[in-house]
């Protein structure tokens, strides 16, 4: 590994148009109170190799025309006249380029790996959000030329579309992600100030109003009442990762079939396997949602997700019927996804003492693919899969438990990452809610049930509610 390494700093004025101050987006709304409540920086950071011949020079300028073309980049914290935060976008300042030299005789792979453990250092790494700008940039220079970019993003600013978005702009994704400009679409500046018209403001209230009718009746969590002990290895919360190519086969098989997306399938997949392990049936989740289906949002530089709900009986059906009902749930989910969290929260406390209790929906379910999900969908061309191909590929399912972390606002946080060829989902539970067995039992079950599905359009859920897997 590389022990000593060089940093240089090289200073970058930049400057561009849309200067102002604007009330905070409901993205970025949503973003601190994520932030608030899990401790986490939230940040979206990786290491991209660097193309031969490619000077620092050329980088620094690169940062400079990306910061000039986006006015997102440029925002940072202000305050407002009644002391909270607002957003304020600067018409120029001065970054900098983080330039980190290794040593002649590091082998490549390990410089690679450096880069790598640099992009990760960054994501953990917390910004002055009313001082710092919102992008950084280093780049990892061995035998005197550059070989890796490290680029972070503070999440205030975008989203997972919109990085995208700008890995496409500085070359580092291919076009495919890029769509056809739209001359609708909305600076940051603009959406904060048009979330507090009057046609954004009722946008919102039907947005709420479908909110409540899903926490009227929710229990106080959504598995049941925190059981206390030692969690895992003495840590309660726990991330890890499960990877599963046969589950990816089977879920392709069940949209071919059903004729919908895997996104849909694999929500189905998701509550039937919770359903399985824990006995929760009907489950009321919060998806997130990207809403950039809204105009002047497909290729905004901003953070547009948030969180919808839905609710999905899993009990005494089939597979392929909870996959109809997820698609109904999530469609409707995403059509109210789109709201002030300043107005929900007071709904939420409405609520709370109308039901006599507090109550909040404790699992997450986030699929966050943007490059391999138009590939998972493409299944036009597939040829059947049979037991035989699932029980090769099941060979090549792992499942690892990555470490502790010190807080979870959720009891579950599923994530659907961007790999291809397989279903691979970054978890977090918190084992005061969870047994470790339940937990392997929920993740392997995504693989059980999608395969079941697959080789039977009858096969059942087997959810019997209030019951619990082992």
């Amino acid at each position: 590994m590389i022990a000593q390494t060089a940093e240089v700093r090289v200073p970058v004025p930049f400057a561009g148009p849309g200067a102002g101050t604007a009330p905070l987006t409901w993205g970025q709304k949503a973003i601190l109170e994520d932030m608030r409540e899990t401790g986490w920086t939230h940040n979206v950071s990786g290491a991209h190799p660097v193309p031969a011949g490619v000077t620092v020079e050329q980088m620094a300028a690169e940062l400079a025309d990306l910061l000039a073309r986006h006015p997102a980049l440029r925002m940072r914290l202000g305050t407002d006249d009644r002391g909270g935060p607002c957003q304020v976008v600067s018409a120029a300042g001065e970054t900098v380029l983080d330039v980190v030299d290794v040593p002649d005789d590091a082998d490549p792979a390990d410089v690679a790996t450096f880069a790598y453990q640099l992009g990760h250092a960054r994501l953990l790494a917390p910004y002055d959000l009313y001082r710092d700008w919102s992008v950084r940039m280093a780049v990892v220079r061995h035998r005197g030329a550059p070989v890796h970019r490290v680029l972070t993003f503070d999440h205030l600013v975008v989203d997972g579309t919109a990085t995208s978005l700008l890995l496409a702009d500085l070359g580092l994704v291919g076009p495919a992600v890029r769509r056809g400009h739209d001359p609708r679409t909305v600076q940051i500046l603009d959406l904060g100030r048009r979330e507090e018209t009057p046609p954004l403001r009722r946008v919102s209230d039907r947005a709420v109003r479908h909110w409540a009718s899903h926490l009227r009746s929710v229990p106080p969590l959504t598995f049941g009442p925190l059981r206390p002990g030692d969690g895992r290895q003495g840590h309660r919360y726990w991330h890890g990762r499960f990877s599963s190519p046969a589950a990816y086969l089977a879920v392709r098989a069940v949209a071919r079939r059903t004729r919908t997306d895997t996104s849909r399938v694999l929500l189905a997949v998701i509550a039937v396997a919770i359903g399985r392990a824990t006995g929760v049936s009907p489950l009321t989740a919060k998806l997130i949602v990207g809403n950039r289906f809204r105009p002047g949002f497909a290729e905004a530089i901003a953070p547009l997700s948030q969180n919808g709900v839905l609710t999905v009986d899993t009990a005494d059906t089939t597979v392929d019927e909870v996959v109809s009902r997820a698609r109904r749930a999530s469609m409707t989910a995403g059509m109210y996804a789109y709201y002030d969290p300043t107005q929900l929260a007071e709904t939420e406390a409405r609520l709370d003492a109308e039901r006599g209790y507090p109550a909040r929906v404790s699992c997450r379910i986030n699929d966050r693919r943007v490059t391999t999900r138009a590939a998972a969908d493409d299944h036009a061309r597939d040829e059947p899969v049979t037991a035989d191909t699932f029980r090769r590929r099941a060979a090549e399912t792992f499942l690892v438990w990555d470490g502790p972390l010190d807080h979870l606002p959720e009891q579950a946080f599923i994530t659907v990452e961007d790999h291809p060829g397989t279903v691979h989902l970054q978890v977090i539970f918190d084992f005061a809610s969870f047994t470790e067995a339940q937990a392997e039992r929920l993740l392997r079950g995504v693989e059980e049930v999608a395969v079941e599905a697959a080789l039977d359009a009858a096969a059942p859920t087997r959810v019997t509610p209030g019951s619990v897997g082992g």
